[in-house]
């Protein structure tokens, strides 16, 4: 019995160690042994990294520093010419002074002078430049004779005294122009006017006007603005004497004696009215 129990022990132990040697071929793999020969050492030239970096193309274009060279040509200044006779916008008031043979003043006139064309076939306007005339004349105890000369021609005044009447004038006034106002025209133009008081004041004083236009005949004016003239006695020190202005700047009052003769008219309509009304309210009114 004992060997019995022994013979299976020993039986299960081959078992298991059957049974234990087929798991450890089970688990290995099966290793195939090669000749010697037929192994190679592995190829390990492992390959380089193309480290061709691509060179950065630097070639920055350069800027176009063509720099427009700036337009030097300066226009020629326009050279102005000199005031032209018909620019309006040029008229200079001239100082005019004349001496007698003994060297005293006899007559003194600041004044800017155009003459002014107007017919259907031309018109215009010559201003006369003062720094281009030259004055002359003659001085007499009761006559004066100024003459205005320049390039295009002359403008003359006659100055009179009468001394009964107290009075100074100018009893000729003429001129010569010899000026084209229009092309095709002659541009030859007088005029002559006598046996008139102009400008007149009294001995010893000035006449003064702001603006005159004097008609010459022929479409031909004589335009005298700023105006103060003097002729015969004039103060010791070369001054003007009191001014005696023209009618076109005496004081206007005709508009203030208008408006004051309406207000008084419609003041006397006003009381009229209320009287007529207290009248008739009196006469409705019976005494008791």
């Amino acid at each position: 019995m004992k060997t019995a129990v022994v013979f299976a022990f020993i039986g299960l132990c081959v078992l298991s160690a059957l049974s234990l040697a087929e798991d450890l071929k089970k688990s290995k793999p099966s290793a195939t042994v090669s000749p010697a020969g037929e192994f190679s050492a592995p190829t390990t030239t492992t390959p380089k990294p193309t480290t061709t970096t691509p060179k950065p193309t630097t070639t920055t274009p350069k800027p176009t520093t063509t720099i427009p060279k700036p337009t030097t040509t300066t226009p020629k200044p326009t050279t102005t010419p000199s005031p032209t006779p018909t620019a309006a916008a040029n008229v200079s008031v001239g100082n005019y002074t004349l001496l007698d043979d003994k060297k005293v003043m006899c007559v003194m006139a600041q004044m800017a002078l155009q003459i002014r064309l107007a017919t259907p076939k031309a018109n215009g306007t010559f201003i006369v430049q003062p720094n281009m005339v030259k004055t002359k004349g003659t001085c007499q105890d009761t006559k004066v004779n100024l003459t205005l000369a320049f390039k295009e021609g002359f403008i003359t005044f006659t100055f009179n005294k009468s001394v009964a009447n107290n009075t100074v004038y100018v009893d000729t006034l003429s001129f010569s122009l010899s000026y084209p106002f229009s092309k095709g025209g002659n541009g030859e133009y007088s005029a002559n006017n006598k046996s008139m008081q102009l400008f007149p004041t009294k001995i010893g004083h000035s006449y003064s006007c702001k603006n005159q236009s004097l008609y010459m005949g022929n479409g031909l004016y004589l335009e005298v603005t700023q105006d103060r003239m003097q002729a015969f006695n004039l103060t010791k020190s070369n001054e003007f004497g009191l001014p005696d202005p023209c009618p076109a700047d005496l004081p206007n009052y005709s508009v203030a004696i208008g408006v004051g003769v309406t207000l008084l008219v419609l003041i006397v309509v006003v009381v009229v009215v209320y009287l007529l009304s207290r009248r008739k309210r009196a006469d409705g009114y019976q005494s008791l």
